[in-house]
């Protein structure tokens, strides 16, 4: 059962929420560390409006921003960069040591953004998303791929982020409408400048891609989402926004939608199947600082892999065990879990049926994780949030799901997105440890406690930590006890640790080691028994995302180590649940500064000792 909004307001967690919003802040002067803190505050979101509006602050002086989008032409980006680079100089002049220890910390985490943000926008082309609290998660060396670009990311922004309550929200929205045409064509003009450079997607991407974008654009625009939400919407409001939208849709957005077509169409012959970042201009020190901004580590690629293929190793010994007690006995763990997928108990029906299916039993497994929170975190949030079909459109490539926390006021769910495009995607093993990642206690769950954070650092995420923790997320369901009855619900939980350790081995050997697509999820397939649909759409999100994948792993490895830190240093002292609460309200921050907290905990609960 969600939570209504009504009691999302009251609750004492909205109202530390609302204590952060800019509108209540007094006015720091601009050369202390909060002054400069406030003002990038300022500057990413007016870089990146969609950010304000995700995080419902898009209100008092930040108002302004609730009708515009990112300007993502190369004009738009070159500006961006050069306030980067600017602000990066003055936040290498505050003195930390003379701060307070928190200000300090929020300083520190900034400053690291600001730094791998500056060598990101140094390479030139492709889209360097650090700073957007949107779509942080993912850099990737391409303007318009099959998942990143403005057709795949703006309707359902739009949709589930862009609130409509008044006239005044229902013109912002068709403000934003013709916002993204320009998107569309400032990508455009991008597509056609990267191809010059040598920077075109591998052939089979490009095939996807141009096929997404010709079924986005061609299908009747009354039935575009992005048309009939806003027509849904304010239906009660005397604005005629369907017709508004719909002209919109057919005089604007189709037609930047078909020259986004015709450059990549006109790039396709130049595309060659080579998936890596190997076969591009400065292609290794792109993917050097890919994996470094996806991990926040130091790692090599090398490194990354061969950690991969050992914690690969450490996870099938765990599941040998469970797949001989159910009497899955002979051949490797890799093979008996393609058997066990094949098992049709654990299938859902096909279709709509099953689609009806899969959205129950996620309702179903977050009903029971809801009430066993208060056993893994003494500060508890709301986890307000709605589980959502990925719009069809652009479900094919997309993942299998992805969730996120909703607005800082409340007013707007952390959303759950499910990819149903074939029921075949899922099963009765792994959709529950698939729902604990997403939702609860993952991505949703952790995004309230960053709204207990100063505005600039709920808008700031480290891929690393937020993906290491919804690993870590699917741990803690599993030491709450969640599989005790059905350990094949455990090997599903498993093998989805093991699918994170082959993306370290996958992402690295198609980037690193000059790898081909189908060597890739043939040695996926093969090593973790997984679904080949699944794995084709997992390692073209590699091709077009370098780095990224690898940052569960590596994140949801280093919480691990210091948990066993702090057990070793407490030992009776110890306290499951406070430790939660440390790495959760520390905040989104780089793996070096969660040691620091950590480390800081420790001490404190020695104290306490």
């Amino acid at each position: 059962m969600f939570l209504s909004r009504r009691t999302l307001l009251q609750s004492s967690a909205s109202a530390a929420a609302l204590s952060v919003l800019p509108a209540a802040c007094s006015r720091a002067p601009a050369d202390t560390a909060s002054g400069l803190l406030e003002e990038i505050t300022g500057q990413i979101l007016s870089a990146y409006p969609e950010s304000a509006t995700s995080a419902g602050v898009d209100i008092g002086k930040y108002h302004h921003l609730k009708s515009l989008l990112t300007d993502r032409s190369p004009e738009g980006q070159a500006a961006i960069k050069r306030d980067v680079h600017g602000t990066l100089a003055r936040l290498k002049k505050i003195d930390t040591s003379s701060i307070a220890p928190d200000q300090a910390l929020h300083v520190d985490v900034v400053r690291t953004v600001y730094e791998t943000s500056v060598e990101g926008f140094d390479f030139p082309y492709g889209d360097m998303a650090l700073l957007n609290s949107n779509w942080s998660y993912r850099n990737t060396p391409y303007a318009v791929a099959q998942n990143t670009g403005a057709f795949v990311e703006i309707p359902g922004f739009l949709n589930s982020s862009h609130l409509i309550e008044t006239n005044e929200d229902a013109d912002a929205y068709i403000a934003r409408m013709e916002a993204y045409a320009g998107q569309l064509d400032g990508e455009t003009t991008r597509v056609t400048a990267d191809g010059e450079r040598g920077v075109i997607l591998p052939d089979f991407l490009m095939e996807k891609t141009i096929n997404q974008l010709r079924k986005a654009a061609r299908s009747p625009v009354e039935k575009w989402g992005i048309v009939t939400s806003v027509a849904s919407r304010a239906a009660e409001l005397n604005g005629g926004y369907f017709d508004k939208a719909k002209a919109l849709a057919e005089n604007k957005i189709g037609p930047a939608m078909e020259r986004q077509i015709a450059a990549l169409e006109a790039l396709a012959p130049r595309a060659t199947s080579d998936a890596g970042m190997w076969a591009r201009p400065e292609g290794e020190a792109y993917y050097n600082w890919a994996l470094g901004a996806g991990t926040t580590t130091t790692m090599s690629p090398d490194e990354v892999h061969e950690m991969g293929l050992e914690e690969l190793a450490a996870l099938h010994a765990r599941m040998d065990p469970i797949l001989r007690s159910i009497g899955y006995t002979d051949g490797p763990v890799g093979d008996r879990m393609t058997a066990l997928g094949d098992d049709q108990r654990y299938h859902f029906a096909k279709g709509d049926k099953g689609r009806a299916e899969i959205m129950a039993f996620i309702e179903t497994t977050l009903e029971d994780i809801r009430a066993r929170m208060p056993q893994a975190f003494e500060t508890l949030v709301p986890g307000y949030l709605e589980v959502t079909r990925i719009p069809e459109e652009v479900e094919a490539g997309a993942p299998g799901a992805y969730g996120g926390p909703g607005s800082i006021d409340g007013k707007q769910p952390g959303h759950f997105w499910i990819n149903l495009r074939s029921t075949d995607l899922h099963n009765r093993f792994n959709l529950a440890d698939l729902t604990y990642h997403e939702a609860i206690p993952g991505h949703v769950w952790q995004g309230e406690y960053t709204f207990k954070q100063p505005l600039v650092r709920s808008l700031l995420a480290f891929n690393a930590y937020s993906e290491g923790w919804a690993l870590y997320a699917q741990q803690i369901a599993d030491e709450l006890g969640v599989y005790d009855d059905f350990p094949v619900g455990r090997l599903g939980y498993l093998q989805s640790l093991a699918y994170r350790a082959c993306r370290l081995v996958v992402d690295t050997g198609l980037h690193a080691k000059r790898w081909t697509r189908e060597e890739a999820i043939d040695w996926f397939v093969t090593n973790n028994g997984s679904n080949p649909d699944e794995i084709r759409g997992e390692v073209d999100r590699y091709c077009a995302w370098p780095g990224q994948a690898c940052g569960y792993k590596v994140g949801h490895t280093t919480i691990g180590r210091l948990r066993d830190k702090a057990k070793a240093a407490l030992g009776d002292h110890y306290d499951f649940r406070r430790f939660n609460d440390a790495v959760v309200l520390g905040g989104n921050v780089p793996m070096t500064v969660l040691g620091r907290i950590i480390s800081n905990y420790i001490e404190r609960e020695k104290g306490l000792g």
